[in-house]
């Protein structure tokens, strides 16, 4: 039986003597090209010049183009690279999970009876432990909201929140705005149904339990401190612990808000004790993965010193990692996206590397492979982390762009990689700190190294695909009755999408396509390579001639 992943060679094209590079420049969009778009106030030669190509495209990153539920949906690095290495759009973990909810599929689970029963009956408590935001990227309240009311509905009496501040995905001050909306939601709960559920700890993201990449487990150890053991600054509610970090420091944001406990008589509201069940409420995976290894992980755990472990049924919004069944429990079942682009290269011996800062390592490697972890095949790929800054981005704008860059460079001119695949972070996580020089510097960067990374390609007699996964630095503010309103969240804005190849004769053109999004890469990508795409792929952004 043949192998069904081998693909047809072209006719009419069999690639280039060179390699050929994706650059994916993470956050860079195209904007309104005014003082709001940092991509625009930057000084980008090279980007101008690719715009100027004659195989120059905008692509959309964002709603339903990468499986998110409506077009009013924000895209992300997460969906973005899925769309990339799938070559076809899955519906995410957004559209997912609240499709589960709205059909009540996740309330008819055995583990959510598991998780009830454990709750109700041994007389212990139900925590949720999330994001509080409706940014839609890794969590939304509406989905906590309707976990809670069936709880109280089934005669769940205690629950506690364990709730991480955002001002990324959404404002970068809504913390308040957030909190008033849930006490709400538990102050109906608890007159109609006489329940007592009560926010119990919290902290901003960036330095409280939503770490990832193993790029620094003491987020995650301030928050099992704060959530599992109830020890951290404490307030008498999670509004005054945000009023009181605003007042301490006018320039805090959301995301970085400290960790903080909600007490009463000296003692936290809100541990977690043996017979407990929790359940992460975030559904995107990359955040979500540490804080769940510490809960599952028994013995031979030295990430910290977590002093107790308690015995208790801990489930996750979705599996946060297939490969490695990280949770073991999860409520809704994540996107299926069978054979990523990867797997094509590989079975077809095309040799790559992927890299990145810590960052979006796993954006290149884990979300690209179609959620799945490790090499495809290790004999042709090698992938590359250059290890992240642990201090806040705007502090360091240029981030590791020139060592992936040097990398990149020692890695193309090694001869031995037909393709290559590079992110470069810095317009993405400047852009989520809303600070506009930095996030100009740092889009001023990866244009810089860009342009060396096209001189050595053409130089190879290869060929180079420039584009980003969704936009970010192309929007740094929006006005509001005449005032600045910072953004720190990703745009709706369309991405830059140019092929820069000096051997290219008019073998090829833009295809006429009624759309272009980011699924349309995969086939580009392999159409390049001298292949086929596969029969079930979107259509490739070029036609041969």
């Amino acid at each position: 039986m043949s192998d069904p992943l081998l693909l047809k060679k072209l006719t009419k094209f069999h690639g280039r003597k060179g390699p050929l590079l994706l650059v994916i420049l993470d956050g860079v969009g195209i904007g309104k090209r005014d003082e709001s778009d940092g991509v625009f106030l930057a000084r980008t030669p090279c980007l101008d010049k690719l715009m100027e190509s004659k195989i120059y495209t905008t692509l959309k990153a964002h709603g339903k183009a990468v499986g998110m539920p409506s077009d009013s949906d924000m895209g992300n690095s997460e969906v973005g690279h899925n769309a990339l290495g799938a070559g076809r759009v899955f519906d995410q973990g957004a559209t997912l999970v609240s499709r589960a909810i709205k059909e009540g599929a996740i309330f008819r689970t055995p583990l959510w009876k598991d998780l009830i029963g454990r709750a109700k009956h041994r007389n212990g408590t139900l925590h949720f432990i999330g994001l509080l935001s409706d940014g839609n990227v890794h969590a939304h309240t509406d989905h906590l909201y309707a976990l809670l009311r069936e709880c109280a509905k089934a005669g769940v009496r205690r629950a506690r929140l364990h709730v991480l501040t955002d001002g990324r995905d959404v404002h970068e001050k809504s913390a308040l705005a957030y909190i008033e909306k849930t006490e709400k939601v538990l102050n109906e709960l608890k007159a109609k149904y006489g329940t007592d559920y009560r926010i119990a700890s919290g902290g901003g993201r960036m330095v409280t339990t939503m770490d990832r990449y193993n790029a620094d487990w003491d987020i995650v150890k301030r928050g099992w401190d704060a959530h599992v053991l109830g020890q951290g600054r404490p307030f008498a509610s999670a509004a005054q612990a945000v009023e009181t970090y605003y007042r301490e420091d006018p320039g805090v944001t959301d995301q970085y808000l400290d960790p903080f406990v909600v007490a009463e008589n000296g003692k936290p509201i809100g541990t977690i004790e043996d017979g407990d069940a929790v359940v992460f409420f975030n559904f995107r995976g990359d955040r979500a993965i540490e804080l769940s290894i510490a809960f599952e992980q028994k013995d031979n755990f030295d990430k910290f010193d977590r002093r107790r472990v308690p015995d208790v049924l801990y489930a996750g919004m979705m599996e946060y990692d297939g490969d490695l069944k990280i949770p073991k429990h999860y409520l809704v079942e994540p996107p299926k996206l069978d054979r990523p682009v990867s797997h094509y290269m590989c079975a077809n011996g095309v040799t790559a590397f992927a890299i990145s800062e810590t960052q979006k390592y796993g954006h290149v490697t884990y979300f690209w492979n179609g959620n799945n972890s490790g090499y495809v095949d290790k004999k042709l790929e090698t992938y590359v982390e250059i290890p992240s800054d642990k201090i806040q981005f705007d502090k360091a704008p240029k981030m590791k762009a020139y060592e992936i860059t040097e990398k990149s460079i020692e890695l193309l001119r090694s001869g031995r990689y037909k393709f290559g695949r590079i992110n470069f972070a810095n317009g993405d996580m400047i852009g989520h700190t809303g600070v506009e020089k930095a996030i100009i510097t740092a889009v001023e960067t990866v244009d810089e190294c860009t342009a060396r990374l096209i001189d050595v390609v053409n130089e190879l007699g290869g060929i180079t695909l420039v584009l980003a996964d969704h936009g970010n630095a192309d929007e740094m503010f929006t006005l509001k009755d005449g005032k600045k309103i910072v953004s720190t969240a990703h745009s709706l804005n369309p991405v830059p999408c140019a092929i820069v190849d000096s051997g290219c004769r008019g073998e090829y053109r833009l295809a006429d396509l009624r759309a272009r999004g980011l699924s349309n890469i995969a086939a580009t990508l392999l159409n390049l390579l001298g292949f086929e795409k596969p029969e079930d792929y979107d259509p490739s952004l070029i036609e041969f001639v």
